[in-house]
């Protein structure tokens, strides 16, 4: 677990980031911050996997910060007395984000929970309907919370060439499917879903890691530009009287 106390400040080495901030797949870290400015977020929470948790390979011209981290940098910078909380841990199923990360996540009152579940889950056969409950068990009460919930898409690993071709439309359709659901689910509790699964760059084998299964600094970059703009476009919308309050009493609006 990584607290605002003891995630790693953002690099101060920026000898080398030409190729970052060259690529036009990516966002610097001034223009992401003002792109954030207006999004309502004291209190950022982050749970899920090891997508969401930040795992990667370095990679040469790129900073090596997960988009969670990168996020959260960003909303930092406008903020005074931001907080945030990266509950997320690698490996874990949709059963087991729900039963070891909501409960703290709930207790630290979000203001925007970012949330990557389900992937782990999709290397398996699964009934979308099975899947839609486990998936709305952890999102629907992060909403009833007060929190907006931001979902992202996994980039499209199984028609990368990355996958051995006897996988590889199994593993789509399952992938599609997990997207789909997430995006709904997602849209219908008022939330924010990043659509990265269909980015243009989702099926190139440059944006992966050496395991061939999470992405490298690039991916990182690439999906944090995605999450910011997808974020920065929202539908604005207000909450009603009666909707819930933060622990200090705060009214808890949405993006």
């Amino acid at each position: 677990m990584t607290t605002d106390a003891s995630r790693p400040s953002a690099p101060t080495d920026l000898t080398d980031l030409t190729a970052e901030l060259s690529d036009p797949y990516c966002t610097p870290p001034d223009v992401g911050a003002e792109l954030l400015r207006d999004l309502r977020c004291d209190r950022l929470a982050v749970l899920g996997d090891s997508v969401t948790a930040g795992v990667m390979d370095p990679l040469p011209g790129y900073r090596e910060r997960s988009f969670a981290d990168r996020l959260a940098d960003a909303l930092a910078a406008t903020r005074p007395g931001f907080a945030a909380v990266n509950l997320a841990e690698p490996h874990r199923l949709l059963d087991e984000i729900r039963e070891q990360q909501l409960l703290p996540a709930l207790e630290f009152a979000p203001d925007v929970a970012l949330v990557s579940a389900g992937g782990n889950n999709a290397f398996r056969d699964f009934a979308p309907a099975a899947l839609r409950a486990e998936l709305a068990s952890l999102l629907v009460p992060l909403a009833e919370s007060g929190a907006t919930v931001v979902t992202i898409g996994l980039f499209d690993l199984a028609r990368s060439g990355l996958v051995p071709a006897e996988h590889a439309a199994g593993m789509a359709r399952r992938f599609d499917e997990l997207d789909r659901v997430t995006a709904a689910l997602t849209r219908e509790l008022g939330g924010v879903h990043v659509d990265t699964h269909h980015h243009p760059l989702s099926a190139d084998p440059a944006l992966y890691a050496a395991d061939r299964v999470h992405a490298n600094a690039r991916g990182h970059a690439v999906a944090f530009a995605a999450l910011a703009t997808a974020l920065a476009n929202r539908e604005p919308k207000t909450r009603d009287a009666g909707s819930p309050t933060r622990p200090d009493g705060r009214s808890r609006a949405s993006v």
